[in-house]
């Protein structure tokens, strides 16, 4: 994204008049969530300065708001399941219990204004006793080839929502693209899948990917598809499409 996140962290560039990283709090807000914790590396002290301790929007409950520095602690990013790992105590009610918290994870450089968080997803997911709940998409232009499989089609009659799969390279099964919207549990993030120490207290760096695909090895991680509109701002072209075009205002 450089030039622009020379002087700018991605969450805080604006779309269509907002922060990236507003869309998500305020679908959170919409959700009745009452916290949130923000994983932050380059320039992440400039998100702490633009939203503060307390997320609030007009006739919602606020958000009280925390963030784990991790430029700030560790020199930068400690990836996804690192960035997760470390956050993770203070994700849940209980620390003393983290493999039982039931958390979302939302990446703060996609752009997706119809999501809903959902509370009876949430519901659904702590029955279901499995690891990860993924919302997957149609695969965009730039990444054609998908990330994952599913064990059934998407449909409303079909039962129980489909098993999110790690196909083989040669598999010419559909595959769909990882959204990075989920909700987790936080025994995904300690042994027998994780093997950083609790709380991550070194700032190790690791990848979410070899966790997801080792836990839907074990048939662990369920799979939804969301169809609303979604964009990976992952380049300065992207961006400026994605300001330009009048079906993506809100």
């Amino acid at each position: 994204m450089r030039p622009l996140t020379d002087t700018t962290p991605k969450p805080l560039l604006q779309v269509h008049g907002k922060p990236l990283l507003q869309w998500h709090l305020e679908a959170l807000a919409r959700a009745g969530c009452t916290s949130a914790l923000i994983n932050t590396a380059w320039l992440g002290e400039q998100i702490e300065e633009r939203f503060g301790a307390v997320f609030d929007t007009a006739g919602r409950a606020p958000i009280a708001l925390s963030y784990s520095h991790e430029g700030r602690d560790f020199g930068g990013a400690l990836e996804t399941a690192g960035g997760i790992a470390r956050a993770l105590p203070r994700l849940c009610a209980d620390p003393q219990a983290p493999a039982d918290c039931i958390f979302w994870v939302a990446a703060g450089d996609v752009y997706a204004p119809d999501f809903v968080f959902d509370p009876a997803a949430v519901n659904a997911f702590a029955a279901s006793g499995l690891l990860a709940h993924l919302w997957l998409v149609p695969n965009p232009a730039h990444h054609p080839q998908g990330d994952f499989g599913v064990s059934h089609p998407f449909a409303a009659d079909a039962g129980a929502a489909p098993l999110a799969l790690n196909l083989p390279t040669d598999s010419t099964q559909p595959r769909y693209t990882y959204s990075t919207i989920g909700l987790y549990r936080g025994a995904l993030f300690a042994p027998p899948w994780c093997d950083m120490a609790p709380g991550n207290p070194g700032g190790v760096q690791a990848p979410l990917g070899p966790l997801l695909r080792a836990a839907m090895d074990a048939g662990l991680v369920s799979a939804a598809l969301y169809t609303g509109r979604w964009t990976d701002v992952g380049t300065p072209e992207r961006l400026q499409q994605l300001n330009s075009d009048p079906r993506q205002q809100p």
